[in-house]
């Protein structure tokens, strides 16, 4: 929200929700589990296919996605976009504050 709030300050939009903490989420699995292979679904008119992408890669877009409909969309969207953007990069921050250390014994 603070981020939204800094990018957008003339915004009307009431940033209410909870897209931001699943950003954050999203951005610390983006660091711990890069490799994990994901299940996506890809519509070809009426076909249907289902393939595993790594996780890093359909992260990745979806952050190009964020970030492209935050540019596109102005201060009248009625999305909070740079929450979202701001989210993920407080998962990418505090990711590493999560990771289990090993025993050194």
């Amino acid at each position: 929200s603070l981020t939204h709030g800094a990018m957008v300050p003339a915004s009307q939009t009431p940033v209410v929700g909870a897209s931001g903490a699943v950003a954050g989420v999203l951005g610390a699995y983006f660091l711990l589990f890069p490799t994990t292979r994901v299940k996506t679904l890809w519509f070809f008119g009426i076909f249907v296919h289902i393939t595993a992408l790594p996780a890093a890669l359909m992260l990745g877009l979806w952050a190009v996605l964020q970030i492209v409909s935050a540019k596109l969309s102005g201060p009248t969207a009625t999305i909070a976009w740079f929450a979202h953007i701001g989210g993920f990069a407080a998962g990418l921050v505090a990711a590493p504050l999560f990771r289990r250390r090993k025993n050194r014994r």
